[in-house]
């Protein structure tokens, strides 16, 4: 059965839209920003995959299952993040062989110090279309040059005891000071035992890959077996196709300890749990716009926060009728809906003014 139409009750919801889900994704911008610090098209591909192995835990906290809002159709979410400049390294692996291009990347990060202590990571999310149900999430560093583009529609459905469901679609990482786009999809979301203590696990293959460096990387996140076995399992594999070597392999728990080992025999261990989370800088609901998430969803979350699930529920409901309201009108005079940050491009969505659009 196919969830998308399908209003759930208030008292399972999270305080929280899906479009602020996706900002927390980003709690480790640090790591985010250090990718485009790698040396070799190896190190920043392994840096990618480190830092989107440990993305998911911040995203999905707490041991209960709850659902995010569904975003109406022209919501957004707005946040910023302050990096500190001495969190962003190019990585001191000894992959990176040619210790000069070590050298210039510490040198870079220690001359751009001295004009600035920070680095300001930005992100903007929408809510593009209501059926079906797609979302479009932007985040840059344009003092780095890079940034992040991607859209999700989420389909949900019951499975027996379980609501699985797919964030189909897919993103882009571009790092401008390379040149080079790392194409990324998203793993399948799976909230177990509904009818008792509901619970959080991921699935899937996904994929991320760079054609002009020719590294690519497979993730494997394991479901749960019937019987027996460890939840929350994640493997994978960093490769460079063009000489079939694997450079990369990495196991763990994508909310627990992960490793990685390296193909010079190196590892790395890295518990998701004790890494450092920047707080996201948002404006104050007084200072944000009417369908801005925080201050949209104000009297819901007010109301769910007091435990009013009565309130939670007239004042949802009041939101979701007038979206109807407003696709019908829209139906009626065959008038279609155009998103303020995110333009269509072929199957996907792309934000208005990207990084890779800019002259530098």
């Amino acid at each position: 059965m196919d969830l998308t139409r399908v209003v759930l009750p208030t008292f399972i919801l999270e305080k929280r839209s899906l479009l602020e889900m996706y900002a927390n994704f980003m709690a480790h911008a640090d790591m985010f920003v250090s990718i485009t610090a790698g040396t070799t098209a190896e190190e920043r591909i392994i840096c990618f995959v480190e830092y989107y192995l440990t993305s998911f835990h911040e995203g999905r906290k707490g041991a209960v299952a709850k659902k995010p809002y569904n975003p109406i159709i022209g919501e957004s979410f707005h946040c910023s993040w302050d990096v500190p400049k001495n969190n962003v390294k190019a990585s001191t692996l000894t992959i990176a062989k040619d210790q000069s291009k070590i050298h210039q990347a510490f040198e870079t990060c220690k001359d751009s110090t001295m004009d600035s202590e920070i680095y300001n990571v930005r992100f903007t999310a929408e809510q593009v279309s209501h059926h079906p149900p797609v979302s479009g999430f932007y985040c840059e560093c344009k003092e780095r040059k890079m940034c992040v583009n991607a859209h999700v529609w989420t389909k949900s459905k019951f499975m027996g005891m379980s609501i699985g469901v797919t964030m189909a679609g897919e993103g882009v990482l571009f790092l401008g000071e390379h040149d080079e786009e790392y194409v990324f999809t998203l793993p399948c979301a799976y909230a177990r035992s509904i009818l008792t203590v509901p619970w959080v696990e991921l699935g899937g293959k996904v994929n991320i890959h760079c054609t002009k460096s020719g590294y690519s990387a497979a993730v494997t996140f394991h479901t749960k077996p019937f019987y027996g076995g460890k939840v929350h399992r994640v493997t994978a594999e960093v490769k460079h196709n063009p000489t079939n070597t694997i450079v990369c392999k990495a196991q763990g728990e994508w909310n627990g300890t992960l490793e990685f080992t390296y193909s010079n025999g190196e590892t790395k261990v890295i518990d998701t749990t004790k890494l450092p989370v920047i707080r996201k800088k948002i404006r104050p609901i007084k200072k944000q716009r009417l369908l801005e998430s925080r201050r949209l969803w104000e009297l819901v979350t007010n109301a769910l926060k007091v435990g009013d699930i009565d309130a939670a529920t007239e004042n949802k409901g009041l939101l979701e009728e007038r979206q109807r309201v407003e696709e019908r009108q829209r139906a009626s005079t065959n008038t279609l809906w155009k998103p303020k940050y995110f333009q269509k491009e072929g199957d996907g969505w792309v934000y208005y003014n990207p990084i890779w659009k800019a002259h530098y």
